[in-house]
């Protein structure tokens, strides 16, 4: 009788080292699956209670209107653009409710989706950011499936888009908005010579793989992932020690 319980015992093995790795990619979508749910919470908390300004202080409209002064006050002057922006920022929100970066010599490249561009990280905090992104060349890529709305805000040049589905092109110039609501996918092409005022709403962490992989799995720019990485990081933590979250 010993025999057969030492064979049950070698099927045994196998069938357990089979079912490890599903079960480990089970626990890691169950944990995904919560973390994504409780964030869809904690949203809901913020919509209901609108007077919580640490969760967006700045507004789509808002926004839309600060880069809308800047293509009129620096028409055909990108640099001055984002001058305009900048001193339009720091004089109507103080420091002590958000941060801003005044930096504007902190460009880094900017690979994600199969586009790449140049990006300056004005803000950044966990729920909202706010880059100057685009390239003097051109460039097309995968608008890529995010937990943000995003409001692209055309400062010089032209951008296409499309989903599928359409049969024609959205178009958007210069002082028009490109919108893009979360869980919403696009393809989009920047035309030679533009650069926009980029702002996105909710849950940032999240839009980070997409922003680094390419770096990872493609370009092996290893100083633009640790400027990128630090920049952003950096600008994370200053925003939550003022309770900026």
């Amino acid at each position: 009788m010993v025999a057969p319980k030492s064979s049950n015992r070698a099927q045994a093995a196998p069938n357990k080292s089979k079912t490890r790795p599903l079960m480990t990619w089970g626990t890691r979508l169950a944990v995904f699956l919560i973390f994504i749910a409780t964030c869809g919470w904690i949203d809901s908390l913020r919509t209901l209670n609108r007077s919580k300004s640490n969760f967006y202080v700045f507004d789509p409209t808002t926004i839309h209107e600060v880069a809308k002064s800047a293509i009129a006050a620096s028409p055909d002057d990108t640099r001055g653009m984002i001058s305009h922006i900048l001193a339009n920022l720091t004089s109507t929100y103080p420091s002590t409710q958000i941060r801003i970066n005044p930096d504007e010599s902190e460009w880094v490249f900017n690979n994600a989706g199969g586009a790449m561009g140049a990006m300056y990280i004005i803000h950044a905090s966990i729920t909202e950011y706010l880059i100057i992104f685009g390239t003097p060349l051109g460039t097309e890529g995968h608008t890529g499936l995010h937990t943000a709305d995003d409001y692209f805000n055309i400062l010089v040049g032209e951008q296409w888009a499309f989903k599928p589905g359409a049969l024609e092109m959205e178009r958007y110039t210069p002082g028009s908005v490109h919108f893009l609501p979360r869980f919403t996918a696009k393809q989009y092409k920047m035309h030679e010579g533009c650069f926009a005022l980029e702002y996105a709403r909710g849950w940032i962490p999240l839009m980070l793989p997409f922003g680094l992989l390419d770096t990872l799995t493609s370009t092996l720019d290893v100083p633009t992932f640790y400027h990128t990485a630090r920049i952003t990081g950096r600008e994370m933590i200053k925003n939550l020690l003022i309770g900026k979250i």
